[in-house]
């Protein structure tokens, strides 16, 4: 892990990031790539890439053969449902030029780029997926997001949702978007996953949720 370009990308990105998100996301994709769970690294919501480009060093460092495959609108937010109280339409507005730049500016292989509303684009999935980081912010993007992405996660994959809130098992995380947990919640309901919640000493909110093997079947 590289410490120095951790403080870098959260001082970069302070308002979408932190020290203790990048290290999250780090253990996390380590884990299933070391684990040699099948599949590519996927990112729903890249913004301008620093996530990325972090998810991209953990990539090169550990299995530089797979492929990270980032979407984003490039249009800034859609517009709100009843449950999005944050973010209104065109807020977070990137552009793919932006991340082109971070990855060049960094010598790292350019991921593919999907530019695009998530309910036209998410068809452009891979077909296997180890890890997936789910940063759509509002209700109907994490359900798009957990629609087509958790099919395609092989058994031992991981998700790892940003803004998840559960404040009856972290008390310090951040509930501006309740719409993300609810999306979650009502697509597990029944399956026997749970999202579990990322403790950190600041409000951080993160779920995660890796895909059990079938049963009668171990990994």
């Amino acid at each position: 892990m590289d410490a120095r370009l951790a403080y870098e990308l959260a001082a970069l990105n302070s308002n979408m990031s932190d020290v203790e998100r990048l290290v999250s996301l780090h253990w996390g994709l380590s884990s299933v790539l070391r684990a040699g769970v099948a599949g590519d690294v996927v990112e729903i919501g890249c913004n301008a890439g620093y996530t990325s480009v972090w998810l991209a060093t953990t990539m090169l460092a550990l299995d530089p053969e797979r492929e990270l495959v980032l979407f984003d609108s490039f249009a800034g937010m859609p517009a709100p449902g009843e449950l999005d109280t944050h973010l209104p339409e065109g807020e977070c507005l990137a552009s793919a030029e932006q991340v082109e730049q971070n990855f060049r500016g960094r010598n790292l292989p350019m991921p593919r780029v999907v530019a695009g509303w998530f309910d036209e684009t998410l068809s452009q999935l891979p077909q296997r997926v180890c890890f997936g980081y789910l940063d759509g912010d509002h209700y109907r993007s994490i359900q798009l997001s957990l629609e087509q992405v958790w099919p395609r996660l092989e058994p031992g994959g991981l998700l790892v949702i940003d803004d998840y809130c559960d404040l009856s098992r972290n008390e310090r995380a951040w509930d501006g978007l309740p719409g993300v947990k609810k999306a979650c919640d009502e697509f597990f309901a029944g399956t026997g996953c749970v999202v579990e919640v990322v403790p950190g000493t600041s409000d951080l909110t993160l779920g995660y949720v890796y895909k059990p093997a079938p049963q009668g079947e171990s990994r």
